[in-house]
This record gives C-alpha cells, sequence and structure tokens, in this order.
C-alpha cells in the first residue's frame, strides 16, 4: 500500500512539472499575500520604480506602500518614523545618512547625468563652460536635498565656472528640472538621462558629464528583523523583470 501511495505520488509530481513540487523558485502569485512592504524611492526614479512595485504585486500578492521624494525628505522621514523596508536612492552616498539603518544594500542601475538643454539647442550650448556665458540661464536641481543638485554644484566647481553660471531656480526633485527647460523658463538643466524624455528637452553631446555617473542603490532598513516579503523583493530588485524595465526606461543595469 505504501508503494502504491509513493507511486501515485510521484506520478502527480511528474504532471506538475514545472509548476513544481517542493520547487525553490521566487516568491509567486499570492505567495505573500496580506503582507506588505514600505518602501522610499527617489521621485526622479517614480516611473520605472512604480512598475517594478506593481510587477512584484502582481507576481507574489504582496501589497507595496511606495514613498517618492527628495533624498533629504526621505533621510529624514526614516529618521523619524523609524519605519520601512527598502530605500531607493539616487545614488548610493545618499545612505550614507541613515547608514545605521541600512541592513545591507545592492546596486542596481547606473544613473547618468547629462547636461539637457532646449530642443534644437538655440542658444548652441556645446559643454559646461558654455554656462558661464552671460547670455545662457541655468536651473539646477537644490544641492541640499537632491543627488543631481550636488552633482551639479561640483561640476560647476570643476569647471572653474561657479561664480560665472546665471542659476535663475532650483527644483526639489529632478524631473522639474526638464519641466523647466521644455517651458522655456531656462536654456540648460544637469539631469538625469532618463528625465530628459520630455517634448521640448534635448541632451548636448558633451563628454563633460560623464565622470559624474552615480549608482542607483537598494537599502534594505532594519526595523524589520525577518520579513519574507522583504527577503522576496531582495531578489525581485535583481532579476531579468526588474532589468527590463529599469531598462525599458533607459537605465544600465549594473553588472
Amino acid at each position: 500500500m505504501k508503494k502504491k501511495f509513493l507511486v501515485v505520488m510521484l506520478a502527480v509530481c511528474l504532471a506538475l512539472g514545472m509548476s513544481g513540487c517542493g520547487s525553490g523558485e521566487r516568491a509567486k502569485k499570492n505567495d505573500l499575500a496580506g503582507q506588505s512592504l514600505l518602501i522610499y524611492c527617489g521621485a526622479g526614479m517614480k516611473e520605472p520604480f512604480q512598475k517594478i512595485a506593481d510587477a512584484f504585486k502582481e507576481e507574489t500578492g504582496c501589497e507595496m506602500n511606495v514613498t517618492f521624494a527628495n533624498a533629504a525628505q526621505i533621510q529624514s522621514q526614516i529618521g523619524e518614523s523609524k519605519e520601512g523596508d527598502f530605500f531607493i536612492a539616487g545614488s548610493a552616498e545618499e545612505l550614507q545618512p541613515v547608514s545605521q539603518y541600512i541592513s545591507t544594500s545592492i546596486d542596481l542601475v547606473k544613473h547618468i547625468p547629462v547636461l539637457a538643454v532646449a530642443t534644437g539647442n538655440p542658444k548652441g550650448i556645446t559643454g559646461l563652460e558654455d554656462l558661464g556665458k552671460p547670455n545662457i540661464t541655468t536651473v539646477i536641481g537644490d544641492p541640499e536635498s537632491t543627488p543631481i543638485g550636488k552633482i551639479a554644484k561640483k561640476a560647476f566647481a570643476d569647471f572653474n565656472i561657479a561664480k560665472a553660471v546665471n542659476i535663475v531656480a532650483t527644483t526639489t526633485t529632478a524631473p522639474q528640472l526638464a519641466t523647466v527647460i521644455a517651458a522655456g523658463e531656462a536654456d540648460a538643466a544637469i539631469v538625469w538621462k532618463e528625465n530628459c524624455k520630455v517634448d521640448g528637452v534635448a541632451i548636448c553631446d558633451t563628454p563633460d558629464m560623464l565622470s559624474y555617473t552615480k549608482v542607483v542603490s537598494s537599502g534594505r532598513l532594519n526595523f524589520k528583523e525577518d520579513s519574507p516579503a522583504a527577503d522576496a523583493f531582495s531578489e525581485f530588485l535583481v532579476s531579468d523583470t526588474a532589468h527590463g524595465i529599469w531598462n525599458a526606461f533607459g537605465y544600465d543595469v549594473v553588472q
């Protein structure tokens, strides 16, 4: 009788095939139903990361609560609330102010800054040094709260144009920079490459920004000692599905 039972169970497993008797594959549909994750993410990455969060929810049933804000706002919220599961930062350096709350981190994709101009480049801007000309107006991210703002200030200093650049405005998030250029309210901005997919905005063909490339990093927060949902999402972040979404938005995956 026992032998017959084993034969029947073996047949069932063979029939199920890839859907699997005890397979060690990633969490599947509804495996995490009833669980939730709280994730903080830089506002400049809202579109791709929301799709990643939605894909994980679709695959596992886990509820995804994502807060999008600039780095300074997120760092403050983490420190004050002592809550959350992940911080998706626009650069690895942005994890440092909350490093005491980070258990592990993963480098996800390259974050490439570029010099953005109006479509057709009406002012004939060829590189960073042109931003020091008196007829050129520039908008930058807030250096106190955004990684892209810090990059702009460093680039201006490195090219010895810090005192000459006519900065007409600062923004609290990277996507707003492209919006300002598209509206004709400034001639140039240093912004992330993926944020330039806006009508009226073009990328200036210059190598000046190549050395300022950053890496988008995921920091797992240590407020929960045991979280199957966080474990599963850590794996999902380096999956082909997540990589495909990043690629679709113009990001290069870190190899």
